[in-house]
C-alpha cells in the first residue's frame, strides 16, 4: 500500500500540478493545500458507512453499582456503534438495545416489566436502564475512529490512527478510492469543474462499501430444527442445490 504522500503525488499528476514533496513542510501552501484535502478525504470516508476495514468488536464488562460506562474508557478508538449487534456472550439472552429517548424515558418512569439488558446511547455511554448484574460481558461491534495506520511502527501494540501525521502512514480504505477523493477536492479547492471528478468519486465510494458488506441467509449444511441437509441454502431457499 501506498503512503498518503505518495497518494497525493499520483493526484497531483493526473491534475497537472506540482507534485507535494512533504505534506508537513509548514512553509509551503501548496503542500498545506494537499495536506488538507487528504485529511478531508479520509475523514469524510470515516464517515460515510460501517466499513468493513473500521468495524472491531469492543467488550464491556459490568462492575457492581455501576450503570453507566464511558465507552472511549475501553474502547479508545470508538467512533460510532453499529446497531444489532450487541450482546451478553455468556448468556443466551440478546441485549435490547438502543433504546430511543422516548421508549427510555416511559420504561424507566412507568411500572413497566423490563425484560432483557435495555441501554441507551448517550453522549459517547452506555448508560443502563436498570444496573446490569456484575461480571456480565457484553460484547458489541463499533466503528473506528482510525483512519491510517504508521507502517513504521514496529513495535507499537496499535499502529492505527485517526488522523495522518506523517508522509509515511498508509489509509485503511481502498487507494485508488482516496486518490479520486483528493482529486474532486483539488479540482473544487482551485475553483474549477470538478462535477466529473465527483461523480466519479461517489460511484466508486459505493461500489468499495458494497464490497464489505455481508450476504445474509447462508446455511452450509445444517438446518435450525438440527435436520442435516442437503446442499447449500443461499437467501431461505430451501430447495437442494
Amino acid at each position: 500500500m501506498a503512503g498518503i504522500l505518495e497518494i497525493c503525488q499520483d493526484a497531483a499528476a493526473l491534475v497537472a500540478t506540482q507534485k507535494p514533496q512533504s505534506l508537513f513542510d509548514t512553509s509551503s501552501q501548496h503542500n498545506a493545500i494537499f495536506l488538507s484535502i487528504a485529511r478531508s478525504t479520509l475523514n469524510s470516508l470515516r464517515r460515510f458507512g460501517d466499513w468493513q476495514e473500521l468495524t472491531k468488536e469492543g467488550v464491556l464488562k459490568t462492575h457492581a453499582n455501576k450503570s453507566v460506562y464511558y465507552i472511549k474508557d475501553f474502547c479508545s478508538d470508538f467512533f460510532c456503534l453499529v446497531h444489532n449487534t450487541i450482546y451478553v456472550k455468556d448468556k443466551t439472552e440478546k441485549v435490547i438495545g438502543a433504546l430511543s429517548p422516548q421508549q427510555y424515558m416511559r420504561e424507566r418512569y412507568f411500572d413497566l416489566s423490563h425484560v432483557g439488558v435495555k441501554f441507551k446511547i448517550q453522549n459517547g455511554r452506555f448508560v443502563f436502564l436498570s444496573q446490569p448484574e456484575e461480571g456480565l460481558k457484553i460484547v458489541f461491534n463499533y466503528r473506528s475512529a482510525n483512519v491510517c495506520y504508521d507502517p513504521t511502527c514496529e513495535f507499537c501494540e496499535n499502529p492505527e490512527k485517526d488522523e495522518i501525521t506523517k508522509d509515511t502512514d498508509v489509509p485503511l480504505f481502498d487507494e485508488y478510492l482516496v486518490k479520486l477523493g483528493i482529486i474532486w477536492r483539488w479540482y473544487k479547492r482551485n475553483g474549477m469543474p470538478y462535477d466529473e471528478e465527483y461523480n466519479e468519486y461517489q460511484t466508486e465510494v459505493k461500489k468499495q462499501f458494497a464490497l464489505g458488506l455481508g450476504v445474509g441467509d447462508i446455511d452450509l449444511g445444517r438446518g435450525y430444527d438440527n435436520r442435516v441437509l442437503e446442499g447449500v441454502i443461499v437467501r431461505g431457499n430451501t430447495e437442494n442445490s
